[in-house]
């Protein structure tokens, strides 16, 4: 008996797996009465095979549609790792509309010997002033009423609601009783509607007209943009040479433009006619850019042409929209050395085709979707002279030429940099282009809520939006601005012509 007793124990030693068993075994250590076996008193292990029966179990989505349960479970947590990685990628790429306020690039400080904001920051609005004679200008149809909307509950929350300045609107056919309606419900101020008259809008009587037609038909096959539109030809036009003869524009100085669509993020509670008219200032912008290439390739020429024809000297502002280095020109070509090297011809791959006199347009201009300026200054001999020059080239037609890029060629024929101001303190955005001015340190007010009617929560909504602000930077130079975060400012794009000016007004400080 002993010696069996003896050989169970030698056998169980000799598997010690054994040990932690089902207590259902048949091993003989589980059978044995004279052996106590852990396995008698603990739960069994939960087997490997029955965890994977649960994930494996199909759970229905839809009448026709299952899936397995570990699908399920685990598909919220792929999504979120996604959308993880994404933002670390958004982030390794230091887009700015998706960085956190203090990880904003720095605003650089400029010159501001010939040019500076007239406030920094936020003032108390100064209403017992006398208005200067100016006026707010929109041109829209009657289709795009909900965009003028949006345009004025901005302009009005941000500027207007303080100065109550007109509005002239203006189409080339009737506006109709909703759009006259709706307008005059979101502004306090006095509005306007005018028609344009033919005179103003269409192509002059000496302009072939099939020549004409078959012109923009050509610029639509070449995909140039809006080249195939008659109408944004004819606006173009209005606006390049036409516009501040309109018999409701008549009577006034200085006008303020203002596109459907656009929206203001900074509070301006100066007048910017008042400090534009006390300053000496003649032309205003927020924005100056490139423009495309293929919309005016011959507009430089023109000019050009008329500025040497009149004989005109530059005074500063002329050589902010020249291509520096162009090929052939004096500041690349080393001087003569010699009076045969003077009076020989220069090498056809000398030349530039498209340099006038060895200046080049660098395709800069003021953004005129906003524009703050005197309108005596395009009632002016020398500016009429110029669009007429302008206007009988057919370049208005022929090519697509914008109304922008003529108004920054015309200040820079006419003007001093002295007499252009850069809005930088006003955030605005048009489309996908924006400027931010940043908010400017220890100069910011509190707010007054802007609710037109008190019973509206869609306004209520809206204003508290307002109610905070983006946090101040050094050399901001915004009151109470909130941008957009979704886009990286203009001045931050290669597009941008900022560089251009500020050579002009003095060069950066830092």
């Amino acid at each position: 008996m002993a010696r069996q007793l003896l050989s169970k124990l030698r056998l169980l030693s000799q598997s010690p797996s054994n040990v932690y068993t089902n207590s259902s075994s048949s091993s003989p250590a589980s059978s044995s009465p004279l052996f106590y076996s852990p396995s008698s008193t603990l739960s069994p292990l939960p087997s490997n095979r029955g965890s994977l029966k649960f994930f494996k179990k199909r759970i229905r989505i839809r009448h026709n549609i299952t899936a397995p349960m570990g699908v399920i479970l685990i598909f919220p947590l792929i999504i979120f790792l996604l959308s993880l990685q994404i933002v670390r990628r958004t982030n390794n790429r230091a887009v700015m509309g998706f960085l956190p306020p203090n990880h904003l690039p720095p605003i650089r400080p400029l010159n501001e010997s010939i040019d500076a904001p007239f406030v920094h920051g936020c003032m108390e609005p100064d209403t017992s002033r006398p208005r200067a004679n100016a006026v707010l200008v929109v041109l829209a149809r009657n289709q795009e009423v909900h965009g003028v909307i949006d345009s004025m509950k901005s302009i009005e929350r941000h500027f207007n609601r303080w100065y109550h300045y007109p509005y002239v609107f203006l189409n080339d056919e009737e506006f109709d009783t909703n759009f006259r309606e709706t307008v005059s419900r979101h502004t306090d101020s006095k509005v306007e509607f005018g028609v344009i008259d033919k005179s103003l809008w269409d192509f002059p009587e000496w302009a072939d007209e099939e020549e004409v037609k078959e012109a923009i038909a050509l610029q639509g096959d070449a995909a140039i943009m809006y080249g195939g539109m008659a109408s944004y030809h004819h606006m173009c036009r209005f606006y390049s040479g036409k516009f501040y003869k309109h018999p409701l524009l008549t009577k006034y100085d200085w006008y303020w433009r203002v596109e459907p669509d656009v929206k203001y993020f900074c509070d301006i509670t100066y007048d910017p006619f008042l400090y534009m008219q006390e300053h000496g200032k003649v032309y205003g912008f927020t924005i100056v850019i490139k423009e495309l290439v293929d919309t005016v390739p011959n507009l430089f020429r023109y000019a050009s042409g008329f500025k040497r024809s009149r004989n005109i000297s530059s005074t500063g502002m002329w050589e902010m929209f020249l291509q520096k280095d162009v090929p052939g020109s004096s500041a690349e070509k080393p001087a003569p050395t010699s009076t045969e090297d003077m009076y020989k011809l220069k090498e056809p791959k000398d030349i530039d085709p498209e340099a006038m006199n060895g200046e080049k347009y660098n395709l800069c201009h003021f953004w005129s979707n906003f524009e703050i300026a005197s309108l005596e200054f395009f009632r002016s001999k020398e500016y009429e002279d110029f669009f007429e020059f302008l206007d009988r080239s057919g370049g208005f037609w022929n090519e697509r030429w914008g109304d922008a890029p003529v108004h920054s060629l015309a200040a820079g024929i006419f003007l001093a940099p002295s007499q252009v101001h850069y809005f930088r303190d006003i955030g605005y955005r048009h489309t996908t282009i924006q400027h931010c001015p940043g908010n400017t340190p220890h100069h910011q007010l509190p707010r007054t809520p802007y609710i037109r009617n008190p019973e509206s929560r869609e306004e209520i909504e809206e204003d508290r939006y307002w109610d905070s602000w983006d946090m101040e930077r050094e050399n901001g130079s915004g009151c109470r601005c909130k941008c957009d975060t979704d886009i990286t400012d203009v001045e931050g794009k290669e597009g941008s012509c900022i560089p251009y000016w500020v050579d002009a007004v003095g060069g950066w400080l830092d």
